[in-house]
Formats: structure tokens, sequence, C-alpha cells
């Protein structure tokens, strides 16, 4: 009797979400027929995933669109929890931590950053406080809430969109961060573009974004060195140490004198750098592992040293051009930073860096350096080189000229 009660209910709930569904379809047919058709396409609709499980059960008519509940990672993890899981852990859930972060994310126009129009048509694949996503429902409808649907094009959902490299394309390219064209362009992206266009076999192997940073589907997508191509503990080598340490006070990690400062807990919670040899470690193994399955581990482990020796000779530009500019504020040739209250340039000041000079040193540092070494672990000669190593060479030209001029025009001293 109990087994009959409970199918009983079990029919009864099925049939009212049938019929629900229905309601939404036949309306948004006329409305928004696309998005019916997306969600047809995929396999929610063929598994009974209906309107009602992400969007809530309140919205009935054109009179209460408000009611519509746009729906976040938590709601995925009720059915994809594994994965969820995984994408808390890696480097794509801070992203809008990330962009928060940056000292002076609120000077830029709202629409580029909360507004998702720039920093933050990318960024808001990251989780949002609970304050956060309410502040954007007040702004509008809080649409970008969601984060799975960033490579999950909703409503289809596709895995198979997901799982090609184009699903990267529209965040990972431009200034900073030209993965896509990096890869496009390198022999891996070459043959894969070419296995899409079926003039190579299914077969061929050819890695795509995936195959390298989410290792057997995991989400949490991490690399070793990070975004910004630092870590700790500081080298062995002793110039290389003096270098990066240089780097993490432009960088507002370290004071002058070599002390944490509170930008440090900022790079821990956006998980954008390796704090621990033994976490980098873990990251490198990983991808070895990932190149074995098509070449040697001894390739693969000289190849990835390759890149790491790039990152130790961009470093040694970047901290070159970095104490030029320090001792123009120490000579008081340069005004101190708004964003950052020591005697020190902030590379994370961007576009609005108040002089040249300075304009110059975050171009060197976020385009020019990420170029240097992300072409090389990217296997892309010509981006290692011509975009980034050979104009960092030039950036620092232009640098000490500068400071040079400014040298020469300011105020004599009495002696």
């Amino acid at each position: 009797m109990m087994y009959k009660i409970f199918f009983i209910v079990i029919l009864g709930f099925c049939l009212t979400s049938v019929a629900t569904a229905q309601v939404c379809v036949e309306c948004h047919k006329k409305v928004t027929p696309n998005i019916v058709n997306d969600w047809q396409l995929g396999a929610h609709s063929k598994n009974g995933v209906n309107c009602e499980v992400c969007h809530g059960e309140e919205h009935k008519s054109t009179q209460d669109v408000a009611k519509v509940r746009i729906p976040t990672p938590a709601t995925c993890s009720t059915c994809h929890q594994t994965e969820v899981e995984q994408y808390h852990d890696g480097k794509h859930a801070k992203a809008w931590a990330a962009m928060k972060a940056m000292p002076t994310a609120h000077w830029q126009p709202m629409t580029l950053m909360e507004g998702m129009k720039g920093c933050g048509g990318c960024h808001k694949i990251g989780v949002k406080t609970e304050a956060e996503i309410k502040d954007l429902k007040k702004q509008g409808a809080g649409f970008g809430l969601a984060s799975c649907d960033a490579c999950h094009t909703r409503h289809t959902f596709s895995l198979e969109e997901a799982r090609q490299p184009q699903a990267c394309q529209t965040c990972h390219m431009g200034f900073d961060h030209p993965h896509w064209e990096m890869y496009s362009s390198s022999k891996h992206g070459v043959r894969y573009l070419l296995k899409q266009a079926k003039a190579l076999p299914d077969t061929t192997p050819a890695p795509t974004c995936q195959t390298c940073h989410m290792q057997e589907g995991n989400h949490a997508v991490r690399t070793a060195w990070g975004f910004l191509a630092v870590r700790l503990p500081l080298p062995d080598d002793k110039q290389w140490a003096d270098d990066r340490a240089t780097i993490l006070k432009a960088l507002g990690v370290l004071t002058p004198d070599g002390k944490p400062t509170g930008r440090l807990d900022v790079v821990k919670a956006a998980d954008v750098a390796r704090l621990t040899q033994e976490d980098w470690q873990k990251e490198r193994d990983k991808m070895i592992k990932t190149c074995n399955q098509c070449h040697s581990a001894n390739f693969a482990f000289e190849e990835l040293g390759k890149g790491d020796q790039m990152i130790r000779e961009a470093d040694h530009l970047m901290a070159e051009a970095i104490r030029t500019v320090a001792d123009l504020y120490k000579d008081g040739l340069l005004k101190k930073t708004k964003t950052y209250s020591s005697a020190f340039p902030d590379v994370l000041t961007f576009h609005d860096a108040p002089t040249v000079i300075e304009q110059k040193l975050f171009v060197m540092f976020l385009e020019h350096r990420m170029r240097t070494f992300q072409g090389t672990f990217h296997m892309n000669p010509d981006y290692a080189l011509w975009y980034g190593w050979s104009e960092m060479q030039r950036d620092l030209t232009e640098i000490k000229t500068i400071a040079a001029e400014l040298r020469d025009k300011a105020p004599k001293k009495k002696k």
C-alpha cells in the first residue's frame, strides 16, 4: 500500500511538472523562441529538468517577471555537485573577487565592471557573495550569476560545446592573456582546428585547452605559476630572488623592506599565485603527466623548464624597470601613487597610472611580460619573442629614457 501511495505522489509531481513546463514553453515560444529552442536541444529537457527547477515557480505571467529566480552555482550543484565542488576549488570561482580586488576597479564605469561590458563580462564566472548578489539585483535583474553558463552556454548547456577550445576563446584572448591567439596558432591548436575542419582524422592526437587545464574533466582549472607568474618561496638563485621580490613589491604584496602587506591576503584569496613549493609542484606534476600522453616525460620536463627560465629572464627586465621608477619616487621626481602608500610603483593601477612612465610600466608588466612567458608555455615562439620579450626590451629602453629626461629637467639641488 505504501509503495502505491509513493508511486501516485511521484506520478502526480511529474505530471504537474510537465504541465507547468508546457505552460512556460507555450508562452516563451512567442516571447523568446530561441531560448525555448536551446532548452529543447539540450539534455535538460530530455531529462525532465524543467524551467521551474532553475528559475523557481513564482513567475507565472508577464506581470510578475521580477519573481524569476536567476540561477547560481548552488542551483547547478543540486544535480552537478562534484563539478561545482571542483569549480569552487579553482581559479574561475575566484574571478569576481580578483576583479573587485584591483585597486582602481571602483574608478571604472560600473557598466564595464558590474554591468559586465568590460572586466565583469568575463570575471562574472566567479562566485559572488550574498551581498553582491543583492546589489546586482538592485541594479537590474541580476544576470550573470550562474557562472556555469559562461562555458556551458544557456539554455542548451552543452557538454560538447564546453569541451571545445572555442568555449574558452571569449575570455582568454586580448591584451593581458591572448591565450586563444597563442593556442590557435601553435601546432597544438592548428592540429585541433584541422580536426574540427575534418582535414585530419578524429583519432589524431591534438590537445584542447581543456586537455591541459581541465585534466579528466576537473573543473578546478589551476596552473603551476598562476596568472601572475610569481610564487613563493623565493628561488635559490639570488638574482632571480631579488628580481621577484622587486616585482612582489610593485604588486603591493611586499613592502619596500620586504614585509607582507594586506594584499598578500587578497592574492591568497584570489588563488592567483602558488605560495608553497608543494602547491606549485603538484600542478607541475599534473601538467607533465598530461604532456606525457603525447610526448616523453623528459621532453615535457625540459620544455616546461624553458618556460620557467623565460619567467626568470622576463623578471630581470621587469625588475630593472620597476627599480628605475622606484628611484624616481625615492628622489621626489614622481609623486606617490594614490592606491599604494609606499614609495614604490603600483603595477596594478593599470591605465589609471598618473604619468606616462608609470603607464609604460603597467603595459610592460600586464601585456608584454605576460606574453613572454605565456607564449613560451603555449608553444608559440612568435608570441614569446616579438609580442613579449622584444616589447619588454623596448619598454625598458623607453622607461630609462623617460627617467633620464625627468632627471635632466628636475631643478638642480644646491651643494
